[in-house]
């Protein structure tokens, strides 16, 4: 059974988006999470998930869910799949999603996970996801749940003018900013959303100047 719950908790700090708050509430995060984390699942903080990462807490899910302002039917890909919980919110939403792991033992758990809830529109693939997904680009849209110090360039070239990608940046995890960029033709254009607190975004692409 999903979690209405939480999603009610959300509505009532700032995440308005019907389809957001819909998708959460359709999905049990306690089966996102190991089962030693199983009983705080529900709780609005993040959790360890192994190999020194972790599932954001629901609340930065239903922020960032809702600051990409996902379309039906949009092509969205995201760098750091983890556990494959927003990979699964953004999926019932209506986007397809394409999401990258480079922890080879999270990209397998999460493509069981996903299979075993009969999510469709999700394509998985592990390796490194500061290269991107050239192959299926350009994207409607990117969101990367792990913190590069800048926004890699060969990132936001997968994204067409008019995109969005959606990145927590920062050298210091004290000190990162979420941002929004909008793809134009002269490169993108950055808005500020809110202070967070990610893991490193593993093995830099060349970046923005």
């Amino acid at each position: 059974m999903g979690d209405q719950e939480l999603a009610r908790e959300l509505s009532g700090r700032g995440i308005t988006d019907r389809r957001v708050l819909e998708a959460m509430a359709s999905l049990d995060r306690q089966r996102f999470v190991p089962a030693s984390e199983r009983a705080l699942a529900t709780s609005d903080q993040p959790l360890p998930i192994g190999h020194g990462q972790t599932i954001s807490q629901p609340y930065i899910v239903g922020f960032m869910s809702q600051a990409l302002q996902v379309q039906p039917g949009e092509r969205i890909l995201e760098i750091g799949t983890g556990s494959g919980y927003q990979a699964a919110v953004l999926a019932r939403m209506g986007a397809e999603v394409y999401s990258i792991e480079i922890v080879p033992e999270l990209a397998a758990q999460a493509r069981e996970r996903l299979a075993e809830l009969g999510l469709e529109g999700i394509h998985l693939r592990q390796g490194d996801g500061t290269l991107g997904w050239k192959e299926a680009a350009p994207f409607d849209a990117m969101v990367l749940t792990a913190a590069p110090p800048r926004v890699p360039e060969t990132l936001l070239e997968q994204v067409r003018v008019g995109g969005r990608l959606l990145a927590p940046v920062g050298d210091r995890d004290d000190l990162q900013q979420l941002i929004l960029v909008r793809r134009t033709p002269e490169g993108g254009a950055v808005e500020r959303l809110l202070s967070v607190r990610f893991v490193p975004m593993t093995r830099q692409a060349p970046r923005l100047c």
